[in-house]
């Protein structure tokens, strides 16, 4: 049994009580065959009435019942532990963040969470009664025979072993085949979502059609590794069918022999004709089923390797403070270090930022900036050094509002998209926020305006309209005092970024803002420059307050007009354009 499905099972009580119901009821049905097979010898040997008939009739009616009880039952059992799994993963997923997360290929870990769990169905309603069954039934057969005829019980003692010997060397096979082609399965899933999130990039470099035929090597690389194991699957049961139908010869042989002979009677040589498969049975559909499970286990290896990932302790999540200042941010003598790189994305970095200064962080691209934001977000552990937000350990919370370079936009509402950070503000508050972040004149004009339905990733609207979206859930935010903006002006024409700066002046008052920007507009909105250079800190400069007051004002006059720009359609996958290159 998977070690770690069972703790995940004995974790959760529901679980627990529909598994016991599960084994208990595939128990009972397989030693009922003893009662069966006993009363059919009787009738059929003539020591019986035909009265048991009727007995036997019950017997076969509480096997059916027990066997309905068994597959409902599994099926709750299923579904339980794919919940809670699932449950698990995502949290867990949630916790790493997005800075730990851009090592893995979205599509695989959804390929993971979703089909993949699925796999565990024929593990959990098959395998697992399939296992007790096998445990309990050839035993209690066993006894039986011995108490009938010992001679076949002899042989059927020394031949049943031989069925979980073959299914395990085969076994060892079919599972190393089965992981091949379940990570196959991965790669294909992720390697697709890529390329559909690229294919505006793709086809504007004319790299569609390789990237096709890279989808089909990947997915005749699935279907080999599919048919392989199906290949091992047949062999494995042509291996048990063929051990046992053997083993059963070597029973009945002798037993008919007797029998003509006269030194056997007709209701024991009946019984143990009808008792001698059902020994070997559990045991072959022990070995069928594990065979069928096999997927489900590996995608369940995987889903717990995530789970039992090495990360440090997430702190508390804030809460949102009536009235709260804006914080100070500290980081003491900060080195990050990110696994299988050498350099240091961060390197001995002091730097204190001021309770409601705004600071920009400008330098090359891979300097380290970004990594800075995910230190103050909580979402990157230092490796050396401490950061400190208000004296505390950073973490999301309420007290933060972050725009990214990127802002995702999610298969929902408008409004709900706006209230991504506080799901209670009522419509006003939306209307509000989105006014302040010049987006409140584009979304009135939408067929439905706050009810209109965003495409996933924003596919509908150009890349100044999703920024201004994203300014708009953290004017949604008023209890924040921390603002963090990873180049928000990026990939924008000049009227977008004008309004984008215009609203990111208004939100950052009152507020300790920290802003990588390379766009001189949003720099001008900094009282202090921050350059950073190969993870250090090489220059800090006051800024020009007037000079970002003169930017808001000029901005501010721009209101919410925007433009299709054709950034909208480059908003690609980057891990994408790189394999097609």
């Amino acid at each position: 049994m998977h070690k770690d499905l069972l703790r995940l099972m004995r974790a959760e009580q529901s679980v627990r009580r529909h598994l016991a119901v599960t084994l208990v009821a595939a128990v009972l049905a397989g030693l009922l065959v003893l009662v069966q097979a006993e009363l059919l010898a009787g009738v059929l040997s003539g020591r019986f009435t035909l009265a048991a008939l009727g007995v036997l009739a019950l017997v076969v009616g509480l096997r059916a019942l027990l066997g309905w009880s068994q597959g409902v039952f599994a099926g709750r059992t299923a579904t339980g532990v794919k919940s809670a799994l699932r449950e698990r993963l995502l949290g867990r997923l949630q916790e790493m963040g997005p800075a730990r997360l851009a090592g893995r290929r979205s599509g695989e870990l959804v390929t993971l969470a979703g089909r993949g769990l699925d796999r565990l169905d024929p593990y959990l309603t098959g395998y697992l009664p399939a296992m007790a069954v096998a445990a309990v039934v050839p035993l209690a057969v066993l006894v039986r025979l011995f108490a009938a005829d010992l001679a076949s019980a002899v042989i059927v003692l020394v031949t049943l072993p031989l069925i979980p010997i073959f299914g395990a060397l085969v076994g060892m096979h079919t599972k190393a085949a089965t992981e091949r082609q379940f990570h196959a399965l991965a790669r294909l899933g992720g390697h697709f979502l890529d390329v559909v999130r690229g294919l505006p990039t793709l086809r504007a470099f004319g790299r569609a059609r390789y990237q096709a035929n890279v989808i089909r090597q990947v997915a005749d690389a699935h279907r080999g590794a599919t048919m392989r194991t199906l290949r091992v699957a047949f062999l494995s049961s042509l291996v048990l069918e063929l051990c046992a139908s053997l083993s059963l010869a070597l029973v009945a042989v002798p037993v008919g022999l007797r029998l003509l002979g006269g030194t056997l009677d007709l209701t024991t040589a009946l019984l143990v004709l009808l008792l001698a498969p059902e020994a070997y049975l559990p045991l072959r559909m022990m070995g069928t089923r594990f065979h069928a499970s096999m997927e489900g286990v590996a995608a369940a290896d995987a889903a717990f390797a995530v789970l039992d990932e090495k990360a440090s302790p997430a702190p508390a999540r804030a809460a949102a403070r009536p009235g709260a200042r804006p914080p100070e941010i500290r980081l003491e003598n900060v080195t990050v270090r990110y696994p299988g790189r050498e350099d240091a994305a961060l390197e001995d970095v002091s730097l204190v930022i001021a309770p409601g200064e705004r600071v920009a962080l400008v330098g090359e691209s891979g300097g380290g900036k970004s990594t800075l934001l995910h230190l103050v977000l909580g979402f990157v552990t230092p490796s050396s050094g401490r950061v400190l937000v208000d004296g505390r350990e950073p973490s999301p919370g309420a007290e933060l509002a972050f725009v990214p370079q990127r802002p995702h936009l999610f298969a929902a509402s408008v409004a709900e998209n706006i209230r991504l950070g506080a799901p209670g503000a009522p419509l006003a508050e939306v209307r509000r926020a989105a006014a302040a972040a010049h987006a409140g004149d584009f979304i009135e004009a939408l067929p439905e305006g706050y009810d209109t339905q965003v495409g996933e990733r924003g596919a509908n609207f150009s890349a100044g309209q999703r920024q201004r979206i994203a300014l708009a859930r953290a004017f949604c935010r008023p209890g924040a005092t921390v603002l963090l903006l990873d180049e928000p002006t990026a990939r924008l024409d000049g009227r977008s970024e004008a309004a984008v700066v215009a609203a990111t002046a208004a939100l950052a008052e009152g507020r300790t803002a920290v802003i990588v920007a390379h766009r001189p507009a949003m720099i001008e909105l900094a009282d202090r420059v921050i350059r950073i250079h190969g993870g250090r800190v090489v220059a800090d400069t006051a800024g020009s307050p007037g000079d970002g007051e003169r930017a808001a004002g000029s901005a501010g006059s721009v209101g919410s007009a925007d433009s299709a720009d054709s950034a909208g359609s480059a908003d690609s996958a980057d891990a994408t354009v790189r394999e097609a290159r």
